[in-house]
C-alpha cells in the first residue's frame, strides 16, 4: 500500500485551488447553497462513502493541489501515490464489483506529448492525455485507439444510464465502451 501523502501548504492548510474547482462558477453550488451541502463532499467524505460501500452511482473527485500532479506546484509522485491509495482503498470496498475508475488530467502531467496533436476544428482536440480505467469489467492488458476528449466520460454515464444526451460532445469522439469487457 502507498505510503500517506501530507498535502498541505507551508502554513499547514490545504493546497486549494480555486480556479480546478470547476463547480464554483455554479451559482447553484455557491457557499450556504442546498445543493453545494447536498453534492459536494470534502476528502474524509468520500474516504467514508467508500469504507461504507454508499458512493452515489456517479461520483467526481478531484485531489487538492499538491495532489493533482500539476506542473509547478505539485510532484508527479505524490499525485501517483494519492490515486494509488484511493484506487486500493475502493477495490477492497463493497464497491469494487460494481465500480469503473477513470482516471484522467487535465493536460499530460506537464510532459508534452511526443506527437502533434490532429488538427480537427477550432479548438483542437490539443494534446493527447493519459486515460487510466480501472475496473473489474475493463479489458485487460488493452490500449484503446479509439479517439476520445473530455466529454467521453459523460456520454459514457450518458449511454450506462439511459440518460438524454447533453450538447456539445463531439459526434467524432467515443463513449469508452471499448475499454469495457461487459460480458463477463
Amino acid at each position: 500500500m502507498a505510503r500517506k501523502v501530507i498535502a498541505t501548504r507551508e502554513n499547514g492548510a490545504p493546497y486549494f485551488v480555486t480556479h480546478h474547482q470547476p463547480f464554483n462558477y455554479f451559482a447553484r453550488f455557491a457557499p450556504g447553497t442546498a445543493d453545494r451541502a447536498e453534492h459536494l463532499k470534502d476528502y474524509d467524505d468520500l474516504v467514508a462513502a467508500i469504507d461504507k460501500g454508499t458512493l452515489p452511482a456517479v461520483a467526481f473527485y478531484k485531489p487538492q493541489g499538491v495532489l493533482n500532479q500539476h506542473p509547478g506546484y505539485a510532484d508527479v509522485l505524490s499525485g501517483d501515490e494519492h490515486i494509488a491509495m484511493l484506487i486500493e482503498r475502493i477495490k477492497a470496498s463493497p464497491l469494487w464489483r460494481s465500480t469503473a475508475i477513470i482516471v484522467t488530467y487535465d493536460e499530460n502531467g506537464g510532459f508534452w506529448d511526443h506527437v502533434a496533436p490532429p488538427k480537427v476544428d477550432r479548438w483542437g482536440p490539443g494534446t493527447r492525455i493519459p486515460t487510466i480505467i480501472v475496473s473489474p469489467y475493463a479489458r485487460r492488458g488493452f490500449v484503446d485507439h479509439t479517439s476520445y476528449d473530455t466529454t467521453s466520460i459523460i456520454k459514457f454515464i450518458t449511454r450506462r444510464f439511459a440518460l438524454e444526451p447533453l450538447p456539445g460532445a463531439r459526434a467524432s469522439a467515443g463513449d469508452l465502451t471499448n475499454a469495457f469487457d461487459f460480458a463477463q
